[in-house]
């Protein structure tokens, strides 16, 4: 069998290879291993869950293929799945821009400092003509998701988290009922949550009165990241009211999750420093590139994250293409989550500091573009000419799925054939 083939054959399946690559060419092969780093991760979920006699199987195919699945989207090239993020060549390389808010779109002309009808041409004009350090720096400064690929890090831990300890571990075990308080929003961190939930854990989701969780805007979207059993609390953490209920929360939680960049909990006294936790309880903070300089401040999304990291595919000209939807946002829940059951395993009293472009990195272990753009040591992506597409091998040959083989993702109380 060539090289090559157990990655290849396993994404082709996974639902998740036909999110990159341009849409009317073939899609895109995964880096090297990937595959099989994802199935280490979920494996380790569930050995963890099994020892506490709540196993919980997780299907990485469906998380990673399923919300494309939910909402009809489709590879599109060097522009992301759901159409916000896109991939800009540089005077010097490569970045990626996102768009991903409303008002993202108003602050293309003071990062380009010139008006258009097309933002996103005008955007791709400034950066052929930008160092790509130069524009990611001028569109952090205003507050927009850039990063350039890949982006320049210090040496990464195997498992993307930096590990602080914080409020001492616990010594008299922690208990068959546990307790997470959700702070956040969108992907990464309630992905968390809710393995966290089918592992036995009660979750508290908080939300703000005046911003909502932006996943709500696409309910079918919502409820598929969501555990129905979740309980929410909205509070208005304008008023010290809704702050000190916050906190109380805080303060009783076995489990923190938040996702959001450091200063917006600092600001509201909120944040890990401020509510120093009680002995065995564990914070997981998910950041775009973690809670420290240079890049605690800076906005990311699971496309624009991906892309820092170097998670990326490459088309038949050796060319950058987004290869998944979000990806960066669903790998770091699941690490995320993992995270917290290694830390519990060990007694807690842990701040987990984890990054979605490491996540990314790690993901993508430092790979560039394959030698021959899309060939791999002997396997390619071909048409089935009946307008599907096959990976084959030799006379090998695997169908490359169109859509999520489950849209469950997770299941509890044993192994499941999610994948």
């Amino acid at each position: 069998m060539k090289a090559g083939w157990a990655d290849a054959s396993r994404w082709a399946r996974s639902g998740v290879m036909a999110l990159g690559g341009w849409p009317e060419g073939p899609p895109v092969l995964p880096p090297t291993g990937l595959p099989a780093r994802l199935d280490a991760l979920v494996d380790e979920i569930e050995c963890r869950t099994a020892e506490r006699g709540h196993p919980v199987r997780v299907s990485w195919a469906a998380m990673l293929s399923g919300r494309a699945g939910l909402l009809d989207l489709g590879r599109r090239g060097r522009t992301s799945p759901n159409g916000t993020c896109r991939l800009l060549r540089a005077a010097d390389g490569w970045v990626a821009l996102n768009l991903a808010r409303a008002d993202d779109v108003t602050l293309v002309p003071a990062l380009t400092g010139v008006t258009s009808t097309d933002p996103w041409d005008n955007a791709a004009r400034a950066a052929a003509r930008t160092a790509g350090a130069e524009f990611v720096t001028r569109a952090r400064l205003l507050g927009l998701a850039a990063a350039p690929l890949p982006e320049p890090s210090p040496p990464i831990e195997a498992d993307a988290c930096t590990i602080v300890d914080r409020s001492g571990r616990r010594t008299d075990g922690d208990g068959e009922s546990w307790q997470v308080v959700d702070l956040s929003s969108l992907w990464a961190g309630p992905v968390a949550a809710r393995v966290l939930a089918a592992a036995g854990a009660a979750v508290i989701k908080v939300e703000s009165s005046s911003r909502p969780d932006g996943a709500r805007a696409t309910p079918a979207f919502y409820r598929w990241v969501h555990s129905e059993d979740d309980v929410t609390v909205t509070v208005d953490l304008a008023s010290e009211a809704g702050r000190e209920r916050v906190a109380a929360l805080i303060d009783g939680a076995d489990v923190v999750i938040e996702g959001s960049r450091p200063r917006a909990l600092e600001q509201l006294g909120l944040g890990p420093a401020d509510r120093p936790g009680r002995a065995g309880q564990v914070w997981l903070s998910i950041t775009g590139y973690g809670r420290d300089e240079p890049g605690r401040d800076s906005v990311a999304f699971g496309d624009d994250a991906a892309v820092a990291g170097g998670l990326v595919g490459w088309d038949e000209a050796g060319e950058p293409v987004f290869c998944g939807d979000a990806i960066a946002d669903p790998l770091t829940g699941l690490a995320g989550a993992l995270a917290v059951l290694r830390a519990r395993d060990t007694g807690g009293g842990q701040l987990i500091d984890l990054a979605m472009a490491r996540m990314a990195a790690a993901m993508a272990d430092g790979l560039g573009p394959p030698p021959a753009g899309q060939a791999d040591q002997g396997v390619a992506v071909v048409a089935d000419g009946t307008g599907g597409w096959q990976v084959r091998a030799g006379d090998t040959v695997e169908a490359v799925r169109a859509g999520p083989p489950s849209l469950e993702w997770v299941s509890a109380g044993g192994r499941s054939r999610l994948q």
